[in-house]
């Protein structure tokens, strides 16, 4: 690994000790204590906040995390709860499979735990969901236990203060992170430290613009001394989307009632109930004749949208069809149900398919699908 700015000469590195007491001591004038799932700091509320917190803002994650306690206050709750709950309550703040590990998770520990975690790095990281950060900040910020953590936060921290080259996402320079993030964590105050280190990135250590003059580091950050601090840690190489397109299609009963489909346990918004979907390139009404069995008209094409995720983008085309009939043969055990656009969701929605229902009914619940 190639030395970065300042590595071997120029700025001395203080021991790692001294490093941890001004993180610490900044964190006791400065640092987060007040957030909600810093109340009552038990091992479920920790673990629930720190999934929710996993590529999602803080100020995002508060408000979910305040409804998600409210309807599952234990993890025994959590753990009786249906899945189609669970994604109801997590409606909107994406990458659902957390939601998924989340509940299944809840379940292992409740079978095969007594309904609480279990007291080891490796037992806890074994769980659905749950990698090395994750489970050292459940044991250190509930429990007290030394152990380093590695979010995104913590990575931008650590690679500038020494300077490390390179993108996090391979492995030589996540391997020196974690070296790093070890040797620096301390046996006292562990979950303070890794509370201030998370806060230190998230408020003074941004993306853009760090607040150097305010951060406890700034003596010995080699970034900084090299005047370079922004060029730490290295973006991810950009690559370009592909594209897919879908039609998404509204279909009305005459009652009314919009049809919804359950998704496939794994994939995009999995487990989700969702608007039936087929590709541009087929007549959505050939389509409702050969997959549902019914005729369709159709009513009218919205605006088409578009909705990015991590690895490609979406153009969603939203058709509205009325249909005439609806044979009896088709069951809700098909993962098919009709529902009223203005009555309650108790069940997971994607926010784009919440937005849509929203869009052709002012009385479709306001909370994209959160109960």
């Amino acid at each position: 690994m190639a030395e970065g700015p300042g590595q071997g000469s120029g700025t001395a590195l203080k021991a790692p000790g001294d490093f941890a007491q001004r993180v610490l001591a900044w964190f006791d004038g400065h640092g987060r204590q007040d957030l909600p799932w810093q109340r009552d700091p038990s091992p479920y509320r920790v673990w629930v906040s720190e999934i929710m917190l996993q590529q999602t803002q803080v100020a995002t994650v508060i408000p979910y995390f305040e409804r998600f306690m409210s309807r599952f206050p234990r993890l025994a709750d959590l753990a009786a709860a249906e899945v189609d709950e669970v994604l109801g309550y997590w409606s909107g703040l994406g990458y659902y499979a957390r939601a998924h590990n989340l509940h299944g998770a809840a379940r292992l520990l409740r079978d095969r735990h007594d309904g609480d975690f279990p007291p080891t790095l490796e037992a806890v990281q074994a769980l659905p969901g749950i990698g090395r950060s994750t489970a050292g900040a459940i044991l250190s910020l509930a429990r007290g236990q030394r152990h380093a953590i590695l979010d995104g936060n913590v990575k931008r921290v650590l690679a500038r203060y020494r300077a490390i080259p390179g993108w996090p996402g391979q492995g030589p320079v996540l391997a020196q992170l974690w070296g790093l993030a070890e040797e620096l964590t301390p046996g006292e105050r562990p979950g303070d430290y890794n509370q201030a280190m998370m806060d230190l990135g998230a408020t003074v250590c941004t993306r853009a613009n760090p607040a150097c003059a305010r951060c406890p580091l700034v003596a010995d950050c080699r970034a900084h001394a090299a005047g370079q601090a922004t060029a730490y840690p290295q973006p991810k190489p950009r690559q370009v989307l592909p594209s897919r397109a879908a039609w998404f299609l509204i279909l009305h009963n005459p009652q009314g009632e919009v049809l919804l489909e359950r998704r496939p346990p794994t994939g995009i918004w999995g487990g989700l109930w969702s608007l039936p979907e087929c590709q541009v390139t087929e007549n959505p009404l050939d389509w409702c004749r050969a997959h549902l069995g019914v005729e369709a008209q159709l009513v009218e094409k919205l605006p088409s949208r578009r909705h990015t995720f991590s690895h490609f983008k979406l153009e969603i085309q939203p058709l509205r069809l009325q249909l005439a009939t609806w044979p009896a043969r088709v069951a809700e055990t098909d993962g098919l149900i009709w529902h009223p656009p203005g009555a309650a969701l108790a069940v997971g929605l994607p926010t784009p398919v919440a937005r849509l229902l929203r869009e052709i009914s002012g009385d479709w619940p306001a909370s994209d699908g959160i109960p």
